[in-house]
C-alpha cells in the first residue's frame, strides 16, 4: 500500500484531503500541532475502512524531518506529499510583529521547502510519486492586509514551478493549488474575513483537488471573487 504525508493533517483542507485520499486506497501519515484532533482524523479514517497513522515532527526542524522520513522509509512506500500546514497572520503591515513574520516564514516557506527536500529522494528511488504544495490564491496576487502572507505563498509558487521544470519528463508529479478563502478554522483567530460562511467547505475544496490532480497548476477562485 502506498503511503502519503499530510502535513496540518487534524483539520481543514489537511484533513478532508486525508480522506479522500484513504478511500482511493492510499495508507496516510497524519502530521500536525495537536495529538488530540490528528487521532480523531485517524479514527474517523478507519471508521471508514482505510489506513492512517500519526506522525509527530516539527516541519521547520530539518533535522527531526530528516530523521523521521528516513525511518518511515523503511517501513513504508512512500509516494506522496502534501504540503498543507501553514500559519497566516493578517493586518497593516507596518503593525505585523517580527514573532509574526517568522512564523509565517518558518512554517509556510521552510516547512514547505524542508519536508520536500526530505521527501523527494524518496520519490526519486523510487522513480514515482507526487507532491502537492498547497499555495493559495495569495501566491497568484498581492493582497490587502496579507504582505508578508502573500511573500510566503510567493516563495512556494516560485518553488513549485522550478521543481516541475526540474523534473519535467519524470515519475515525480508536482502540484500548485491555489485556492480562494475555505471556511476552515484557520480564521478563528482572525477577523479577517468577515463572514467565513460566504466561503467555500475544505471538503468541496478538496473534491476539486483531487479531481485535477493530472494538472500542474489547480487553481480555485472564491466564491464571487
Amino acid at each position: 500500500m502506498k503511503t502519503i504525508i499530510i502535513t496540518g493533517a487534524g483539520s481543514g483542507l489537511g484533513k478532508e484531503l486525508a480522506i479522500l485520499f484513504s478511500q482511493k486506497g492510499y495508507h496516510l501519515l497524519l502530521t500536525g500541532r495537536t495529538l488530540e484532533k490528528l487521532s480523531k482524523v485517524k479514527k474517523e479514517i478507519e471508521t471508514m475502512g482505510g489506513k492512517a497513522d500519526i506522525l509527530q515532527l516539527d516541519i521547520r526542524n530539518n533535522e527531526d524531518i530528516g530523521s523521521k522520513v528516513k525511518e518511515l522509509s523503511s517501513r513504508y512506500t512512500i509516494f506522496g506529499l502534501v504540503n498543507n500546514a501553514g500559519i497566516g497572520h493578517f493586518g497593516a503591515f507596518t503593525e505585523i510583529t517580527e514573532q509574526q513574520i517568522s512564523q509565517m516564514i518558518d512554517t509556510n516557506i521552510f516547512g514547505t521547502i524542508l519536508m520536500t527536500k526530505a521527501v523527494l529522494p524518496v520519490l526519486q528511488h523510487n522513480n514515482a510519486g507526487q507532491i502537492i504544495n498547497i499555495v493559495s490564491t495569495a501566491g497568484l496576487r498581492g493582497k490587502v492586509n496579507e504582505a508578508v502572507y502573500v511573500a510566503s505563498k510567493f516563495a512556494i509558487r516560485g518553488f513549485t514551478e522550478s521543481l516541475q521544470k526540474e523534473y519535467e519528463g519524470s515519475g515525480i508529479k508536482f502540484n500548485a493549488v491555489y485556492m480562494g478563502g475555505m471556511n476552515t478554522p484557520f480564521w478563528d483567530e482572525s477577523d479577517h474575513i468577515k463572514d467565513k460562511s460566504s466561503l467555500r467547505s475544505a471538503k468541496e475544496i478538496a473534491e476539486i483537488i483531487m479531481g485535477q490532480l493530472d494538472q500542474d497548476s489547480i487553481v480555485i477562485e472564491r466564491k464571487n471573487s
